[in-house]
């Protein structure tokens, strides 16, 4: 056992007496001095402690490797039980010592908006009543049920998809305005990282063209522009003396927001003379303030985020600036700028405070604009674009198909309802593995029941009733008959392909890519594999040294979902008549025999779950992707949400509240 944090001795003898023999008996043969270390990782070179404290990737993916089992391979002779857990235990406490002593928590690279947070942002600037443009990638359409500040979902709601038809275009928007392209999602990640946004010369031409035709748009005017009277709209009875101190007074405040914090003298002389100049050339004092608002909305000041510190001299720390902290707030929660009473706390120099900081949490998640919170994390996290492509045989799964839309549709509404009302009710993230209640539509109702076609309901909107799940083969997102579809292909289930979306989505650990000369499994078997099961017919793949390590990880997971077929319908059987076998063992010691075993398994780790989880929503939050420096941060964020039976909303106010969120290090 290791005596004390600071006891470096005792450390080094723990490193030369069960670390070090560890390695060199159970690792060094894959991971050493040889040309084909696995992983480019050679555990040979580690003589002692300062060698592997100095790579904290390397030492967190070991953590990692043991605990899951992953390592040693089957082929290799296997680590006792406890000396395992000693060592994972021993591993996890010089993480955290070493992380506590010398990390620096990393800074959001500068990013500019996509475009879902560009519509966003414009809408909220100008008060907007509509749209700035069509957003195909709002999947859940609400239609008049979703109300956060009363804290609870209706027993039955309307909702819609774009997917389900033009129709689900039909929205008050501004005529003539083309949106950019839409962001595309970072693999196990979201369409808002900062490595991922990057701007082209041409993208740059287009922002500036955007808002140009944002402001000459015929339905930008007083009907749908909240701040129309008190920016564009010419003062009553005003002398031309006075045009420069009007000017510059609606333009100090309308900058302000804006530019998410005080706009400098500067800026703002520049920006009023640009005005005071359009004036005196004879354009209306409207269509002046326009040139100008167009201007700020192509500026990088409004569409690029990032980050500046306040430094704290006494002790070395920073921490993220107030206006910097209040945008990170807002479009991680709102998608979109500060509102005015955000920007007030910030400019207070008080949101850094943690009781400030919870009360602005709690007020942003019972106002509307929380939806669009719901419109971009859920569906990235758990991949539900891939469900639009997804087409099974006809031939086989006719019922899938009615009229001219697909069961799909309706499918990857259920899921989304399942997350805004776990998030609205502020309940257990626990739901999201096995959830006692869920919402369906007579479509669903009647698929699940027994893959039936059922009632499609209108191409604008579908009815949907919450329902009590007694069933626990269903409920919860890993069985959701989205997931079930979108991971097979047209004709049979995909083990590995559910396996690897379950550890990415799930479990946050997503695995490696298949060596490329790993042929893939026929959809049809061969004559001599007619008898077999798909996990006999898979058992090959296992052979292979280089994949039998992801296959141990995967496999339990896919195989786990067996009984769902390829358009999510449950089946004891194949069609050869062989039983399914969906038994597996997941990380090392928990078998089970079927589905609910396997949640149950699941459940009884459910700190990996909330960590995996939360390690999600504060990689959306920041905008870039997770790393172990911010190891200690997700270790409070779960143990306090665990404290309050692992309640969402909970979590999100520890996310705020992390040193990863709030930009504290030492």
């Amino acid at each position: 056992m290791l005596i004390a944090a600071n006891d470096t001795a005792a450390k080094e003898a723990d490193f030369a007496d069960l670390l070090q023999p560890t390695f060199r008996q159970s690792c060094v043969k894959c991971h050493g001095e040889n040309e084909n270390a696995k992983g480019e990782v050679n555990l040979a070179e580690l003589q002692n402690l300062d060698d592997l404290t100095e790579d904290l990737d390397l030492l967190s993916t070991i953590i990692d490797a043991l605990d899951s089992e992953v390592m040693p391979p089957e082929d290799e002779p296997p680590l006792a039980p406890g000396r395992r857990k000693q060592l994972v235990t021993q591993l996890r406490k010089l993480l955290r010592e070493t992380l506590a002593s010398r990390v620096t928590i990393p800074q959001t690279p500068i990013r500019r908006m996509n475009r879902f947070q560009y519509n966003n942002a414009v809408q909220d600037l100008f008060d907007l009543n509509v749209v700035v443009f069509p957003l195909p990638e709002r999947m859940l359409r609400d239609h008049g049920y979703f109300e956060p500040e009363t804290g609870a979902m209706p027993e039955n709601l309307k909702a819609g998809s774009r997917p389900l038809g033009k129709s689900q275009m039909i929205e008050k928007r501004l005529a003539g305005v083309t949106p950019f392209p839409q962001d595309l999602r970072a693999e196990n990640g979201f369409d808002n990282r900062g490595d991922h946004l990057t701007l082209s010369p041409l993208l740059l031409e287009s922002f500036m063209k955007l808002s140009r035709s944002i402001v000459e748009s015929p339905d930008f005017n007083e009907k749908n522009c909240d701040v129309w009277p008190s920016f564009f709209a010419p003062p009553p009875d005003s002398k031309e003396s006075e045009n420069e101190t009007v000017v510059r007074a609606r333009l100090q405040t309308f900058l302000r927001r804006a530019f998410r914090r005080p706009v400098e003298e500067e800026t703002l002389d520049r920006y009023t003379e640009h005005v005071l100049a359009q004036i005196r050339a004879e354009d209306s004092f409207t269509d002046s303030m326009k040139s100008a608002a167009a201007a700020a909305i192509a500026s990088p000041r409004f569409f690029y985020l990032y980050d500046q510190t306040e430094s704290e001299p006494s002790d070395g720390s920073h921490q993220l600036e107030n206006f910097d902290l209040a945008s990170r707030l807002s479009f991680f929660l709102w998608g979109s700028i500060p509102d005015q009473l955000l920007l007030d706390v910030a400019a207070d120099g008080r949101l850094q405070d943690p009781e400030i900081l919870t009360a602005q949490v709690e007020r942003m998640l019972r106002d509307k604009r929380l939806k669009r919170f719901c419109d971009s994390f859920p569906a990235q996290w758990l991949q539900l674009e891939r469900i639009i492509s997804s087409t099974p045989d006809p031939e086989r799964y006719p019922q899938f198909y009615f009229a001219k839309y697909r069961a799909s549709m309706h499918m990857m509404l259920e899921p989304l309802l399942l997350f805004e009302t776990v998030l609205i009710e502020d309940d257990s993230i626990l739901q999201f593995i096995d959830s006692d209640f869920s919402y369906r539509s007579d479509l669903l109702r009647a698929w699940y029941r027994d893959g039936s076609q059922g009632n499609a309901g209108s191409p604008v909107s579908v009815g949907f009733r919450r329902v009590p799940v007694t069933d626990r083969r269903q409920g919860g997102v890993i069985t959701n008959a989205a997931v079930m579809t979108m991971t097979s292909n047209a004709t049979r289930t995909q083990p590995i392909t559910r396996g690897a979306w379950v550890a990415s989505v799930i479990l946050n650990n997503p695995p490696e890519p298949p060596p490329a000369d790993v042929p893939p499994l026929a959809d049809k078997p061969a004559a001599e594999e007619t008898d077999l099961t798909l996990r006999e017919r898979f058992a090959a793949h296992r052979e292979r040294a280089d994949c039998a390590g992801c296959h141990k990880q995967i496999d339990p997971l896919g195989f786990a979902l067996e009984n769902y077929g390829p358009a999510g319908i449950w089946r004891d059987a194949y069609e050869n008549g062989r039983r399914v076998d969906a038994s597996g063992k997941l990380f090392g010691k928990y078998e089970f025999k079927n589905i609910v075993e396997f949640k149950d398994a699941l459940l009884a780790e459910k700190d990996r779950f909330a960590r995996a989880f939360a390690a999600h929503v504060l990689a959306f939050a920041l905008g870039r992707e997770v790393g172990v420096e911010d190891s200690l941060a997700l270790d409070h964020i779960v143990d306090e949400t665990a404290k309050d039976d692992y309640r969402f909303q909970t979590m999100i106010k520890q996310v705020v509240l992390s040193e990863s969120f709030r930009g504290r290090s030492r």
